[in-house]
């Protein structure tokens, strides 16, 4: 469910101008353009004032959200099953729509419930599955606690990758290019030793998780080690790290997905990382006040 620019407006008391800079900085999660106008979330959260004005305003903001759910922990299986209901499915349609499956939401949920849909590619079935069954190993992983290595990655790949049964978990052998893209991804060769870096330079790190994750996650993509499957693999990584630190799960929506690509290009071209870091940390924030909330009623 959608709402305009002007119902927007009279439902937060900050004028249609405002609305449309906000939702064309990408501030408010989920809102698109549709012709002239924009379409956002009937629950989307008001920005607080100041709330996008620096990245440490909300860096403070996250931070002190995560104590208080931090304070309400340990949390009961009723309460985690209610914050994590109909995320995977959303989740799932989400991160598989940006790389080009066409099934729709309300046909992903059919498909994770075992059905079939008519004239619609066996690839996109199998992506469906492939995909849940990944974020499953996921959630084992955050139990375990597990450190991020190569061997992990490799595993959710495998998962992800459910329709190429010879390129699942295994770097690629042939060099890439990414159609539209401002960065040309590592020789075969090089996978390998990037890899090891980028996980040792990872761990080593001390900023802050949205930063951090942000990084990891432009610098993966960038090194591109698979042949397919590279951008669901890369946003179940960063759901694994904030899991594992006590963040609720990000699910990068469809219809944001030319701010996301937007994102490596500033990086790639400007060396500028904080557009990626603006829309983690705009996800994480949300997410955060969805699972307050929801504790609170």
């Amino acid at each position: 469910m959608y709402m305009t620019v002007k119902e927007a407006a009279a439902k937060w008391s900050i004028s249609d101008r405002r609305i449309r800079v906000l939702c064309s900085e990408g501030k408010i999660p989920g809102a698109y353009q549709e012709g002239r106008g924009w379409k956002i979330p009937i629950d989307a959260e008001k920005p607080a004032d100041g709330r996008f004005k620096s990245k440490e305003s909300i860096l403070t903001q996250i931070d002190r959200k995560k104590t208080e759910l931090d304070s309400r922990r340990p949390l009961t299986e009723g309460e985690l099953e209610r914050l994590n209901e109909e995320f995977t499915v959303e989740y799932t349609y989400n991160s598989n729509a940006i790389e080009g499956n066409t099934l729709t939401l309300r046909e992903t949920d059919l498909v994770l419930r075992g059905l079939t849909i008519d004239q619609k590619p066996l690839k996109d079935h199998m992506e469906a599955v492939g995909h849940k069954e990944a974020f499953d190993y996921v959630r084992e992983l955050v139990k375990e606690k597990a450190p991020l290595t190569e061997s992990i990655i490799k595993q959710i790949h495998y998962l992800v990758l459910a329709d190429k049964k010879d390129d699942r978990g295994v770097y690629r052998r042939v060099p890439v290019r990414i159609m539209g893209a401002h960065h040309e991804p590592v020789q075969p060769y090089l996978i390998e030793p990037r890899m090891e870096q980028l996980l040792l330079d990872y761990a080593a790190s001390e900023e802050h998780i949205v930063t951090k994750l942000a990084r990891f996650h432009i610098e993966f993509e960038g090194i591109h080690p698979f042949i397919d499957g590279n951008g669901r693999t890369g946003r179940l990584l960063v759901n694994l790290e904030l899991m594992k630190a006590g963040y609720p799960p990000i699910d990068i929506k469809f219809t944001d997905r030319v701010a996301y690509y937007n994102a490596f290009d500033e990086y790639h071209v400007k060396h500028n990382l904080s557009a990626m870091e603006s829309l983690f940390a705009g996800y994480i924030n949300s997410r955060l006040d969805t699972f307050l909330k929801i504790l609170k009623d």
